[in-house]
């Protein structure tokens, strides 16, 4: 049995279409609209976290599905990898530079960011937060996974595997983003609310870098050999703690792997039983939902201070169902 919290069913052809859209080696792409907004319609300017993963690929791919249903043009980009909160900050003081109607932004440094919403919010300006939100009270809502509880799904999940006693571990994306404060936090909260019998022993940043991520892991199993469990709270992350299995030629079967996020190598692990599961977000309908929340505060209209777009626990039991495959990425 898995976890199922889905929000607003999102489109099927979207996904499918998602992987021939591939990285863009420069960080950025103009999505429907490439010139920054200077047609008819109304402009949105997307700014999201990284765009080497195939999550945002993912993201891309609902977004540019709503901008054609809802008519209107976007630009998406982000940085080269998730550690680049400089980056960030200048593709987002450019899109501003475009006046756009709307801005959709996923924080890397909501702190870092803060001048430029204000900059938005007196431009009159609707800032619309996605994936990982903004801890500000400027964006209109977030369009985002409920990522404390799909955290706490991924250490129940990770109890089960470990038989609810010993010690783990987690490598986390970051501790800046409310993405990377909440995956961390809803997975150590429900530890300790829950598994008396579990210690966490190491919690690390990797900058969802699958490289340094293994890095960080290898290190965290040199210090503890006795350790039952690593937890990997993005792509990036999980990815890295996979590798670092294999390259340290560990049995799996002694060390439990969960997961977070979706992609190739994260669906071959779970299926090759290097890891246990994961979670998987909806990550086109984060981009959907995104562009419709912008189009409606272009329009005046009210909106929700949230909006869940919904996540999945997979695994090897399910992992080829239909309704899993549907959110699945590659």
């Amino acid at each position: 049995m898995f976890k199922k919290r889905m929000v607003g069913a999102v489109v099927g052809a979207a996904i499918t279409a998602l992987v021939l859209a591939g990285c863009a080696s420069d960080g950025g792409d103009s999505g429907s609209g490439s010139d920054g907004g200077s047609g008819d319609k109304p402009y949105v300017a997307l700014v999201s976290k990284g765009f080497q993963h195939q999550f945002w690929q993912a993201v891309k791919a609902g977004a540019e599905q709503a901008a054609d249903e809802f008519d209107v043009e976007i630009t998406f980009e982000g940085p080269d990898t998730e550690a680049d909160v400089d980056q960030q900050i200048q593709m987002l003081q450019t899109a501003l530079d475009k006046s756009p109607a709307a801005i959709g932004f996923a924080a890397l440094d909501s702190q870092a960011a803060g001048p430029l919403l204000q900059q938005a919010k007196d431009s009159n300006i609707p800032v619309i937060a996605f994936d990982s939100g903004v801890d500000s009270d400027i964006p209109l809502t977030t369009a985002a996974t409920d990522n404390l509880a799909a955290a706490a799904e991924a250490a129940k999940h990770m109890a089960e595997a470990v038989d609810h006693k010993g010690k783990v571990a987690l490598v986390v994306h970051d501790q800046t983003s409310v993405t990377g404060q909440e995956r961390r936090d809803g997975f150590v909260q429900y530890m300790e609310d829950n598994e008396p019998d579990i210690e966490i022993v190491d919690i690390q940043y990797g900058g969802g870098d699958q490289a340094k991520s293994a890095d960080l892991a290898k290190a965290i199993i040199a210090a503890n050999p006795d350790l039952a469990g690593i937890y990997g709270s993005n792509e990036g992350s999980a990815i890295g703690v996979v590798q670092a299995v294999k390259e340290l030629g560990i049995d799996p079967a002694t060390l439990a792997v969960v997961g977070f996020d979706s992609g190739k190598a994260q669906m071959d692990a779970i299926r090759d039983g290097l890891m246990v599961g994961a979670i998987t977000q909806n990550p086109v309908g984060i981009g959907y939902e995104t562009v419709k929340a912008a189009v409606e505060a272009i329009d005046g209209k009210d909106l929700p201070k949230t909006i869940d777009t919904g996540f999945y626990w997979y695994d090897s039991t399910n992992i080829d169902d239909d309704e899993i495959q549907a959110v699945l990425y590659e």
